[in-house]
């Protein structure tokens, strides 16, 4: 590049490098696994590695994974004396402990998202309550306007009207001196 990098080229290319290097870490992770005939599931692969469970699903590092587990079940299935395939007992119990623990995980969901609701809802009135009270010292200062032009244009009118009335005097006197001067000419 011949100018200088914006700080989201700098984020992206970072999120890159980080991202090559847990996937390259995720695949060593699964190559040390099966060279230590460790099982290959995307747990152990996620906690050994470091990485979060989305990355060991995420394709391009799945399919690795898939292929390494497939290799082992294949090479336990012809290696594996008769007996040892887990018993319905056990399949029932292991069956019943993920179920407790989807039912925890669901309520721990259901805390968290009532907390989230609850945080946003703060979040949006307290704008809402910064929106208002502008809203009402904008409102405030109008009226207080508003109340001062009222207070200027009744004390005209009330100019007006005196000014009338007494345009109306003179007139009435002048209407009045000049009735006298005609009744005066006429006589």
């Amino acid at each position: 590049m011949s100018g200088k990098r914006t700080p989201t080229e700098v984020l992206v290319d970072s999120r890159r490098r980080d991202s090559r290097l847990k996937r390259a870490k995720v695949l060593e992770t699964v190559e040390a696994m099966v060279s230590s005939d460790q099982p290959v599931t995307f747990a152990a692969v996620a906690k050994i590695a470091g990485v979060s469970n989305w990355l060991v699903y995420a394709d391009g590092v799945r399919e690795h994974i898939q292929t390494a587990r497939d290799k082992q079940a294949a090479r336990v299935q012809r290696g594996r004396p008769v007996g040892t395939a887990a018993s319905a007992n056990g399949l029932k119990t292991d069956l019943e402990l993920a179920r407790q623990e989807i039912a925890l995980l669901r309520i721990e969901r259901g805390k968290l998202k009532g907390a989230l609701q609850r945080q946003l809802g703060q979040q949006l009135d307290q704008v809402a309550a910064g929106d208002l009270i502008a809203r009402i010292n904008e409102l405030t200062q109008q009226n207080e306007r508003l109340v001062a032009e009222r207070d200027v244009l009744e004390r005209t009118n009330a100019e007006l009207e005196a000014k009338l009335a007494e345009a109306e005097e003179d007139l009435g006197a002048a209407r009045t001196s000049l009735r006298r001067m005609i009744r005066s000419e006429n006589i």
